[in-house]
Order: structure tokens, then sequence, then C-alpha cells
């Protein structure tokens, strides 16, 4: 007998990630394509079909598909649309789910990268059986999953909870959405080392950034260098921290969280971000949130939560569906 699986896919603004995913949460199969290399969303989801097809034939068939969990930038759970995301090359509204069924002629369904990431850690992480929370995706951008009594938030059109384009800095960093100083442009593996060189112009002190270009800079790298002391890795946390922790605290405000993740390969530089990210976020708060929410890490940061979450979205849609 074949063992029902769902596909989780995890779009991002450089590869997008494909894993199936059994009901028990366990990942059978990993996979990657490059969301770069594909001109039109049609040839996309055509070589993302490829792969899928390809890895279940690896696995003796042994496997029966049941549906499609999608989390990407800008994704609507509402209409099953991907709209105007800043991150990504397909620009306008795309009809991401009715292409998806299309292609493979199962349910699909999609949900913002970081709501499903928040899935994720509510099902399988640290989250389990916590009720308000808030999800913060540090990668190419910045994403954020809000979940308030147990449920997360998607508001009155599907697109709650986009703290990655609040304003950060007045008449700041061009974005990718067309607005200046969001705060993604400042907090996100690309904001982080625009400030890296930025803190190179602005300071006179010594540094191995000095001799390391722009694109082979990496976070991992920021944060080595932050280890070994050097001067500039350890400013651009504080700018970075600062900014994130300041908007963080309105996020506090707004839905009194009791802890907020971190999750993304510039949350792997743990202390470095966390530490002065809670500084801030504590000096901007009201008072009568101090020293009640912790912010941590994901604890599935070394797997791939937003794959675990969108599969979580496809096993209870398909619960939905059958009832």
């Amino acid at each position: 007998m074949s063992q029902e699986v769902v596909l989780g896919i995890d779009i991002g603004g450089t590869f997008t990630k494909l894993g199936l995913v059994d009901k028990s949460g366990s990942i059978l199969m990993e996979d990657e394509v490059r969301s770069t290399e594909h001109e039109t969303i049609e040839a996309f989801i055509a070589d993302i079909h490829h792969h899928i097809n390809q890895r279940i034939r690896e696995m003796d068939n042994k496997i029966e598909l049941m549906g499609i969990g999608v989390g990407a930038p800008n994704g609507n759970f509402y209409s099953g649309t991907i709209e105007h995301a800043p991150n990504l090359m397909w620009k306008g509204i795309i009809p991401f789910v009715k292409l998806m069924e299309k292609q493979f002629a199962i349910p699909a369904v999609v949900t913002n990268d970081a709501n499903a990431a928040a899935l994720g850690e509510m099902l399988f992480g640290d989250a389990v059986g916590l009720e308000n929370f808030v999800m913060i995706t540090l990668g190419t951008g910045l994403g954020s999953g809000l979940v308030v009594n147990g449920g997360l938030i998607y508001g009155n059109d599907g697109f709650a909870g986009e703290l990655g384009h609040v304003r950060a800095v007045d008449n700041g960093r061009q974005c990718g959405c067309g607005k200046r100083g969001c705060l993604e442009t400042y907090v996100s593996a690309t904001g982080i080392k625009r400030t890296v060189f930025e803190l190179l112009a602005e300071e006179n002190v010594d540094s191995a950034f000095r001799k390391i270009p722009f694109s082979k800079l990496k976070p991992k790298l920021i944060t080595a260098l932050a280890e070994e002391g050097d001067p500039i890795a350890i400013k651009a946390f504080e700018r970075t921290g600062f900014l994130l922790g300041r908007s963080l605290a309105d996020t506090v405000a707004h839905i009194s969280p009791a802890k907020i993740f971190l999750f993304g390969g510039l949350a792997k530089a743990g202390k470095w971000i966390i530490d002065p990210t809670y500084k801030s976020m504590e000096e901007h708060l009201l008072p009568i949130y101090r020293d009640k929410i912790q912010i941590l890490p994901s604890a599935l940061l070394n797997k791939n939560i937003a794959i675990l979450g969108a599969a979580a979205l496809s096993w209870k849609q398909l619960e939905r569906l059958k009832s």
C-alpha cells in the first residue's frame, strides 16, 4: 500500500524548497529549485512538477501525493494567489493555486511564507500549545506570522502581519515593494549586508570585510567575524537588532504575544541578533509589557519549518475537503 504524503513548498526570493511530508510531520524527501531561473510562473511550476515526479520515481512510487501546501511571499490564503511579491521575479497577481492544481491535478493551498513557518512552529516546535506568539522569518526579506488566541491572523483581505514593510527609517533604503525605509531593507540577509558596507564607509577601523566583495558576503560570515571580535560585524548586528526590536515593540502593543520566534539564515546568528533585538524591544515597550516576552530562535531552525508548516496547511485542507 502506498504511503500518503503532501508536498510542502517554501518559495523564497532565491531558492524554493520542496518536501514530501507524511501525517506525522516526517519529511520523507527534500529538494530545491532556484526561484530565479524561470522567466514565467508556468515554467517554474513545471520545473517543480518535474522534480517531484522524478523524486517519487526514485522512491519506487511507494507514496501517493494527496495535496500541496505552499508558503510564499504575499501568498493570499483566501484567494489562492500570490500578489505583488517584492522579492519574487514574477510580478502582479499570480493565480498560483489554480496553476498548481492544473499542473498536478490535486488540491492545493497557499499562504504567506511566514504564516507557514508559524504553523510549523505551532505544530512541531516550541509553540506547541502556545496561544499567542509571533514568527519572524529572516531570509532574503523579512516575513512575519501572527498567532492570536490559537489562530493565524489573516485579516480582512488575507494580508495581515506584513511587518517587513512597516517603515523603519524615514526616507530610507529603497525596497522592492516600491517604498523607502521598509524594515526588511535593514533586517534581513540582504539588509545586514548593506549595513556592513555602510559601516565600512562610515567607520575608520580595521575589518576583514574590507577584503570581501558584496557578492561574496553571507550572514554566516558576518556571524563568524562577530565571534572573532570584528567591530564592523558587531556594530552591524547592533544596528540590525535595534531596528527589529523597535518594530517588535509596536507589534507587542498590538497583540501582546508570549514569545517571539526568529527563523531563517540570519536567525542562526543566535545571540548576535537576539541580544540587541531584545534590548531594543525592552527599551521601546510600554512598561506594562516589559520582562514578559521572550525572543527565541525557532526550535526547528535546523529543519525546514516552512515546509512543515506548508504541509500542515495542506493536511488541514484535505481534512476540510473530506468533511
